[in-house]
């Protein structure tokens, strides 16, 4: 018999299956964002220093032989990440890093939970199209296409949408409960870019910033304390 867990899960895995094979059909069809495999999987040898590396690619794939279920199958989607951001914000991303089966097999996943007002601030994946979906909550999810329209509505528990490679995108829960929403990408290493910690959080110079957006030095420079890089 099925668990009440089960039965809420359920319209996920289905939505992720059809996603996945979509991946797959169109990587066929179009130029990838990662290129494509030469054998069925390359789970990463840590014993040449695959925590270290920071191309993947250049990590010899272990013996297929030594391979085992637990390569691909990944627990860490279960709860929350951790920590929430002063937006309201705690995310996971799950890339080979993390989950070696996933390694040249061109996909990353990430799970997001949103507080109540909470947002996930503008960005851009620049080497992935993202189709999130919404587990729980009511989430007012958009992007904004290269004329600076925005496609932007509230989705709701088992909706799905996409982000286009590339365009600036963003969330916020708009709903009167915590929400949460995984998202899947084309790519094992799609990147990220945040609006606000891109302008403002590296070393452009305030002259350009003060003309660009009508704002005086004070203005600029508490931005950038604020959305400054963390150590």
């Amino acid at each position: 018999m099925c668990t009440y867990e089960q039965k809420k899960m359920s319209p996920l895995l289905t939505v992720l299956s059809v996603i996945f094979a979509l991946h797959g059909y169109t990587s066929d069809r179009a130029t990838a964002s990662d290129p494509d495999p030469l054998q069925d999987f390359c789970i990463p040898n840590i014993k040449w220093g695959y925590g270290r590396a920071a191309r993947l690619e250049t990590v010899p794939c272990k013996n297929s032989s030594e391979a085992t279920t637990d390569d691909f199958v990944f627990s860490g989607l279960k709860k929350p990440a951790g920590t929430f951001s002063n937006m309201g914000i705690s995310a996971l991303s799950v890339t080979p890093q993390i989950f070696p089966g996933l390694n040249t097999l061109g996909m990353s996943f990430v799970r997001a939970d949103i507080k109540v007002g909470g947002i996930n601030a503008p960005h851009f994946h620049p080497r992935a199209t993202e189709l999130t979906y919404v587990l729980q909550g009511k989430v007012y999810s958009g992007f904004v296409d290269s004329a600076n329209r925005v496609f932007a509505k509230v989705i709701e528990e088992g909706e799905v949408m996409v982000f286009p490679r590339g365009l600036v995108h963003f969330q916020m829960n708009v709903g009167e409960s915590p929400a949460t929403v995984f998202g899947c990408f084309n790519s094992q290493n799609p990147g990220v870019q945040k609006i606000p910690s891109a302008i403002f959080g590296s070393e452009i110079k305030d002259e350009l910033l003060e003309k660009a957006f009508g704002m005086n030095s004070k203005q600029i420079d508490k931005l950038r304390r604020k959305f400054a890089p963390k150590d």
